[in-house]
């Protein structure tokens, strides 16, 4: 997979109950939001992406360093 030129990824939606990556986009993804659901890919509906989205667009993003209060 090609990803050379592209915007890092955001977040990084797992579906099917899986807490892992396996390896998909690994280097690309290192700062990546990750949001896992139980719903399988082709249950996956626009609402279940409004989920994900609005639960990101909840989080304090770090890009892997600390807060002051750490």
């Amino acid at each position: 997979l090609d990803t050379a030129g592209d915007p890092p990824v955001d977040l990084f939606i797992r579906t099917s109950g899986d807490l892992r990556l396996s390896n998909f986009l690994l280097w690309q993804s290192a700062y990546a939001e990750l949001y896992f659901t139980e719903t399988h890919w082709p249950d996956f509906t626009p609402e279940e992406l409004k989920r994900a989205i609005e639960n990101f667009a909840g989080r304090s993003r770090r890009f892997g360093g600390l807060t002051t209060e750490e």
